[in-house]
């Protein structure tokens, strides 16, 4: 029988790790704190957020993150490094990097069209995140990348984007654009300048030059998207690539993380490991329950009895949320599953990482299981098979 994966083993083997789930489940947290354990365990690691808020370098007791790596000091015997995409930076950045000349990436920039693209398109964060994930991988030098991904929906649009940007880098009409010409638009083909058409009759021929000007421009600079494209597809199929799925027990998080899991399983791709997040501890086992409920019974009117049902209440609350996750546990199993318990304050230093990085790397052998073990002694990140 196949051993099956651990926290150790993803922290000590994997090159890329992404987390994704809904928001506001500490998904960022654990993407942090992930990073965090690599550097303790001797590794170079960065993680990356592609989430717009600033939850990342909040947590890591940061004023901000910039698109550049961040070193973070710490006692660690690694390195930890961490940043915030900027997608209109890594595009400026890819521009320079592809054009033949320095006019050539200037041209660009300070054109219109490009300048809405960078900022308004929707899409663009998702092609740049793949961008800057391929950067990190193949150029940074770094043993593990943790991503941070934006909500889950946004998520599959990160996943996506490789397929969707070479696909448009291949359309026919995306092709014409880019065939610069000095005759104008008569020699375009006929789907072309039917764009182009109504794009003038509902923006303006102002726009239609700004548009033919930005595609020109971009003559021989499409093969490199293309190739870092088809790249960044092979790194997410890659087998030392790893998807943690983060939710937490309320019944919105699960239905996400459910359609997550079932999408992620559609693109030949699975989940590697469900962290389910701020879950009520277990303080005792049944039959430790069981066997106060039976002397508080024995005994009426013990002073006990008052903690003995608030025993028995907590027991309840943490039985319901099992029952809530009973379907997205099935969902990615044989996948492991680890909890981290709710805690009574937030995660916002590298203190508070750690903490959480202790939780989920403490016991991660495969015979342990939160059933077996109540929180209050043991701790949590006993993975359930």
């Amino acid at each position: 029988m196949t051993r099956p994966v651990t926290m150790d083993d993803l922290v000590l083997t994997r090159s890329i790790v992404i987390c994704c789930g809904s928001g506001g489940v500490g998904k960022t947290t654990t993407a942090a704190a992930f990073a965090l354990e690599a550097a303790r365990r001797g590794r170079t690691a960065c993680v990356v957020t592609i989430d717009p808020a600033r939850r990342l370098a909040n947590s890591l007791g940061l004023d901000d993150l910039t698109n550049r790596p961040t070193r973070i000091e710490g006692d660690w015997p690694g390195d930890l490094f961490a940043l915030m995409l900027d997608p209109k930076g890594t595009f400026d950045d890819l521009v320079q990097r592809y054009s033949d000349t320095e006019e050539q990436a200037e041209v660009i920039k300070l054109n219109r069209i490009y300048r809405n693209l960078t900022g308004t398109l929707s899409g663009t964060q998702e092609y740049m995140a793949m961008e800057k994930l391929y950067e990190l991988v193949e150029e940074g030098g770094f043993d593990l990348v943790v991503v941070d991904t934006p909500p889950t929906r946004n998520a599959l649009d990160f996943l996506d984007a490789p397929r969707r940007l070479t696909h448009f880098l291949g359309n026919r009409v995306f092709q014409a654009l880019m065939k610069p010409t000095r005759a104008g638009l008569k020699f375009m083909g006929v789907a072309a300048q039917a764009l182009l058409r109504t794009i003038s009759k509902v923006a303006g021929a102002d726009i239609v030059h700004d548009a033919v000007t930005f595609f020109q421009a971009f003559e021989g600079m499409e093969e490199g998207f293309r190739i870092r494209a088809a790249r960044v597809r092979e790194l997410l199929a890659q087998e030392d690539t790893a998807f943690i799925l983060v939710a937490s027990p309320r019944s919105d998080s699960v239905e996400e993380a459910v359609h997550f899991a079932g999408k992620l399983a559609e693109s030949e791709m699975s989940v590697t490991a469900l962290v389910v997040n701020r879950v009520q501890p277990r303080f005792a086992r049944d039959d430790q329950l069981a066997s106060l409920v039976g002397a508080q019974h024995d005994k009426p009117g013990d002073p006990l009895d008052q903690l003995i049902d608030n025993l028995r209440g907590y027991t309840a609350a943490s039985d319901r949320e099992e029952q809530a996750t009973a379907a997205l546990v099935s969902k990615i199993a044989p996948a492991p599953v680890y909890r981290v318990p709710l805690l009574n304050t937030d995660v916002h230093d590298v203190n508070g990482l750690q903490r959480i990085a202790d939780l989920l790397f403490a016991g991660t052998g495969p015979e342990s299981s939160p059933a077996s073990d109540p929180i209050g002694s043991s701790g949590v990140g006993h993975p359930e098979r």
